[in-house]
């Protein structure tokens, strides 16, 4: 018998399916699918399965097209991609506000922007900073993120900050949390659903990180709303195939870069260049640029590796 399911869990055994009729199985990989297919099965995968008789375990005969996925380079391979979820209609970047890094925001949202899912900021543990520097934060961080991006400042101890984002989750959706150990993630699960379902540690008062508390991906459910997937903290978010992601992360500049008056204009010492014309009125700052070039430097590099790995 064939049926489809969805992949609800990754962890160190077989990846954990949820059937049609709501029965969960774990499944191994036809062994025809390893030799010939191009990927393995992530959380959120649309799958069919096969339950053959005799057989200890369900098999996973094919892995259905994608509609969404999160993507980063491999950390283990420069030269090729690595699918870390899929099939989801929101990414939720988490930043705790006690610790913001703008730098790997902008990083993130190339990321989520190149999924073609919704986008919104959640600004976790915003009871550890005072009034000031939460608005300091939020203001900070919705410049930088576009009017389009919705950015929630979220403090554990407020059910009204918690409501806001189930309210972002409707039942017939899926969101997926990306964010670094400590970021509080899956003290969020723990609000949204009301139970202990995920583990949470403390983060070192030293270097404010923490341990990687959540060592599966996984689909929960959320009362109320829809699903959320919650996944391991992402040290390594290097970029892959990520023109589209760029393009949105840094509209300003790519729309002043149009008004240049040169095509291939470098941004630097050009006569009539708009975007540095921009920065010397105080309307884009040199970092912001510095880190759009740096990212757009990165995705070449990876791009020549991986051609020059094809010609091979």
């Amino acid at each position: 018998m064939i049926t489809r399911g969805t992949v609800v869990k990754l962890d160190r055994s077989l990846p954990l399916v949820e059937l049609q009729d709501g029965e969960r199985v774990r499944c191994e990989h036809a062994t025809d699918l390893v030799k010939h297919g191009s990927e393995r099965a992530v959380i959120g995968d649309e799958v069919e399965v096969s339950i053959p008789d005799a057989h200890d375990v369900c098999v996973m005969d094919r892995i259905l097209p994608r509609r969404t996925q999160l993507t980063r380079r491999d950390p283990q391979e420069r030269t090729a991609g690595q699918v870390m979820a899929a099939n989801f209609d929101t990414v939720f970047i988490v930043q705790p506000m006690n610790r913001l890094n703008l730098r790997r925001l902008e990083r993130e949202l190339v990321l989520a922007f190149e999924t073609d899912a919704d986008v919104a900021v959640l600004l976790t543990k915003s009871d550890l900073v005072n009034a000031e520097e939460r608005a300091d934060a939020v203001a900070e961080v919705s410049a930088l993120v576009g009017a389009d991006v919705p950015v929630l400042a979220i403090s554990k101890a407020c059910a009204e900050d918690i409501e806001a984002v189930r309210a972002m989750i409707p039942d017939d959706m899926t969101a997926v949390l990306m964010g670094q150990s400590g970021a509080g993630k899956s003290t969020l699960i723990n609000q949204l659903t009301g139970q202990d379902v995920r583990k949470t540690s403390e983060v070192r008062e030293v270097d404010g990180k923490g341990r990687h508390t959540t060592v599966s991906r996984e689909i929960i459910s959320v009362p109320g709303g829809g699903r959320i997937v919650d996944m391991p903290g992402v040290r390594g978010m290097g970029l892959w195939d990520a023109e589209q992601g760029i393009a949105a992360a840094f509209a300003d500049i790519e729309q002043l870069a149009e008004q240049c008056r040169f095509r291939d204009c470098a941004h630097g010492h050009e006569p009539g260049c708009a975007v540095t014309n921009a920065i010397e009125a105080g309307s884009l700052s040199q970092q912001r640029l510095d880190s759009y070039q740096s990212l757009r430097e990165e995705l070449e590099r990876t791009q020549a590796r991986y051609r020059q790995r094809s010609w091979r």
